[in-house]
């Protein structure tokens, strides 16, 4: 009876979270719906009629379609090149025996702590006298190097696996990158899903970068693109339809969770638990 009860209330209070955490969500959703003025007014669960209006008013400032597919073109590549790379970094952290190994794994715990932020200017710098400025190189090829990444996939595989895996297939005479590809990538995928996902959220999101290499309006990316609506002279009016654009640049970020959200608790868990 007694543990009835607890389930109950566990049940309940997940239940609770769930919908405080659902809850931006569905007030995004339905100011998307409302006009400027009626935001303003007040709080509602009532769902407005502006919606024609508010996607005139986005049309009027920028190319939303567009916006989506610059974003994406930068996301998806950025991802797939921090997944691949950081994959590599952490295979070879994880199983050769070299000099300077702990050199390097200190190096990269030491380049997680520091914020993106404070190498912006020399970033520029660099970008600038390579030519690269309002070009999306800039924003796709540093996602290579990802500290953060590696150290998670590193400490992936210590977790998972197995030394002798290796030897064997060494002895049936596999070469190391046939080895990586064909056996420790697709034990490594829950791990490479998992950070897959807070990379593509982070390069998605990603708005001062892009706000400052990034100089033709066509190219900029979608939050480039929603800030500069919310920075316009009519931003009360505007609010309905800032809702509407970030309630559609967030549908991109809920397929890619959709899709690869089986693997956080697993990726994560194993990850941070030596066997």
């Amino acid at each position: 009876m007694t543990r009835n009860i607890k389930k109950t209330v566990l049940h309940a209070a997940l239940i609770l979270l769930s919908m405080l955490c659902l809850f931006p969500f569905l007030m995004m959703i339905i100011n998307a719906t409302r006009t400027g003025n009626e935001i303003m007014t007040g709080f509602t669960l009532i769902p407005g009629d502006a919606v024609a209006d508010n996607w005139e008013t986005v049309s009027g400032y920028f190319n939303l379609f567009r916006g989506l597919g610059n974003s994406l073109l930068v996301a998806v590549t950025s991802t797939a090149l921090t997944a691949y790379f950081s994959a590599l970094a952490a295979y070879g952290l994880a199983v050769y025996k070299f000099k300077g190994k702990n050199i390097i794994f200190t190096g990269i715990i030491i380049f997680m702590m520091i914020p993106t932020q404070l190498g912006l200017l020399g970033f520029y710098d660099l970008v600038n006298a390579l030519g690269l400025v309002d070009s999306y190189i800039p924003l796709i090829i540093p996602a290579i190097a990802s500290p953060a990444t590696i150290f998670f996939l590193r400490q992936f595989l210590k977790a998972t696996l197995s030394p002798a895996l290796l030897e064997a297939a060494r002895i049936d005479g596999a070469g190391e990158f046939y080895i990586f590809h064909r056996i420790v990538l697709p034990i490594m995928s829950p791990g490479i899903a998992t950070m897959s996902i807070g990379a593509f959220i982070g390069s998605w999101n990603n708005y001062l970068l892009p706000m400052v290499l990034l100089t033709t309006p066509s190219k900029f990316t979608l939050p480039v693109m929603v800030a500069s609506m919310n920075a316009s002279q009519d931003i009360v009016s505007n609010q309905g339809a800032i809702y509407l654009a970030v309630a559609i640049s967030v549908i991109p970020i809920l397929i890619a969770f959709a899709f690869l959200s089986r693997y956080i608790i697993g990726g994560i868990t194993a990850g941070g638990v030596k066997e």
